[in-house]
């Protein structure tokens, strides 16, 4: 049987060795956080190493990206191709540790984060991404997109306002298969948060209309366990977990403490903490066995394996939707949208008429929404404004049972009405076109776009096609 405080013990570990020897980051979050991480990807994240995209993979998302030594950690333990050599150079000119978790550069991230509360907004467009395949592909006995994705966020993701407006469209679309474990340690750089942060959180995420589990001892590997399995039954809602964590946990002068925060331990105080852990090897020193209970790349090819041999049959009982659906999730276009494309500008052109930039707009977008059906619209209250809409993007809708509304065609909308909620508009598109299956898009006014600058910065950075 895994040794699971052992187990948690290596991620701490490495988090002070990594964090030291770079002398700079973020010791006490992935130190808070190793249990809940336990919980997680020992016990339920499916997942390959050995195939970092493979389609109907959990997506996990550490929204807190400042705690990057928890993520490195785990992909390095697990068995994705980190060596120990890039967690040495954490932090260093062309590692692929860099002090933030950046998609693209190391296997296994599945979007860059840092900037706070842009993480748990881009879970959400994972999410959505996840429900709108599954209902557009799935057939009876044939459920080849079935997923969850999770994300660790802590106090400063919920301080961000955009927050606030992911979280609010998550309970309205009723994203059942997003799971948020709140790593709740009531510390942040300048101390204790409690004069400037006293949100009753489980209310606040009961009121968007989200399952609230907690708060549970996030130093419990049981009880975290108990409560993702908990969430992963919800046919509804979202989940909140509230896990109560100790920042820099077995630090004998640093745990609690904002000192924990973001800087070193320092060597003595990594002595001590290895004393109190019972941890005796030397630094970046991981043994056999806890490797042995880490290694997911056995179980991982089983389940990809599986999920394999149920894909053949899809592809032999509905040969055209399996078709499509590689496709997309390959991110190819279809093979007549170069010509579709140049018809549609010269057909334009061949109008001559005068019309608006945004009317303009909207007829690029009714031809090129009717060619490409992964193509998902969406605006922040300014639908009518910005002609964000087409004849083959109807709106959004989901029933009481969070089913997508699907019309006599048993075809669902693609245009979202995401209320004003510039910031998380964009950030959610990035969670999106991260996931993969489609390509989203919205508009907004010039002047309210300034309210998305952050998000349109990141998706300038993780180059998605964010249109």
């Amino acid at each position: 049987m895994a040794n699971t405080q052992q187990m948690a013990n290596a991620i701490r570990a490495l988090a002070m060795d990594a964090v030291q020897q770079a002398n700079s980051g973020h010791p006490g979050a992935p130190m808070g956080m190793a249990d809940m991480a336990v919980a997680l990807w020992s016990r339920h994240l499916q997942h390959n190493p050995v195939n970092p995209h493979w389609a109907d993979r959990d997506r996990f998302i550490l929204s807190n990206g400042h705690g990057s030594m928890l993520i490195y950690a785990l992909l390095h333990l697990t068995g994705y191709d980190l060596p120990m050599t890039e967690l040495k150079n954490f932090r260093q000119l062309h590692s692929k540790t860099a002090g933030h978790p950046e998609v693209g550069i190391t296997p296994g991230v599945e979007t860059t984060t840092g900037p706070l509360g842009q993480g748990v907004t881009n879970a959400v467009g994972f999410a959505l991404a996840e429900k709108l395949l599954a209902s557009e592909f799935n057939r009876k006995g044939h459920e080849i997109v079935n997923h969850h994705t999770y994300v660790f966020m802590g106090d400063g993701c919920l301080m961000e306002g955009i927050s606030h407006e992911a979280a609010a469209l998550a309970g309205a679309w009723k994203l059942n298969k997003l799971v948020a474990l709140y790593d709740d340690n009531g510390i942040s750089i300048d101390g204790q948060v409690a004069p400037w942060f006293i949100d009753n959180t489980a209310q606040r995420f009961e009121a968007y209309g989200w399952n609230v589990v907690g708060p549970v001892d996030g130093h419990d590997v049981g009880a975290v366990d108990a409560a993702i399995a908990h969430a992963k039954q919800s046919a509804t809602k979202p989940t909140l977990i509230i896990c109560k964590t100790s920042i820099g946990k077995g630090s004998p002068n640093r745990q609690d403490t904002a000192k924990a925060h973001g800087e070193p331990l320092g060597g003595e105080e990594i002595g001590l903490t290895r004393a109190a852990l019972g941890w005796s090897h030397t630094p970046f020193e991981i043994p056999a066995d806890v490797y042995g209970d880490w290694d997911a790349k056995a179980a991982g090819a089983k389940t990809e394996a599986a999920w394999n041999k149920k894909f053949a049959a899809y592809a032999k009982a509905y040969p055209e939707l399996a078709a499509e659906f590689t496709r997309r999730m390959a991110g190819d276009l279809p093979k007549n949208f170069a010509q579709v494309a140049v018809n549609t500008v010269v057909d334009t052109i061949a109008k001559g008429e005068t019309v608006a930039s945004r009317k303009a707009s909207q007829m690029a977008l009714e031809a090129f929404t009717a060619s490409l059906p992964e193509m998902l619209g969406g605006s922040a209250d300014l639908t009518g404004s910005n002609l964000t809409n087409t004849k083959s993007t109807p709106a959004l809708r989901f029933d009481d049972q969070g089913n997508v509304v699907k019309n006599e065609y048993g075809v669902g909308g693609r245009h979202i009405n995401y209320g004003v909620r510039e910031f998380g508009m964009a950030a959610i598109m990035n969670g999106i076109a991260l996931h993969g299956g489609f390509i989203p898009y919205a508009g907004t006014f010039l002047t309210f776009s300034d309210y998305s600058r952050n998000a349109i910065r990141m998706a300038a950075l993780m180059k998605q096609r964010v249109i």
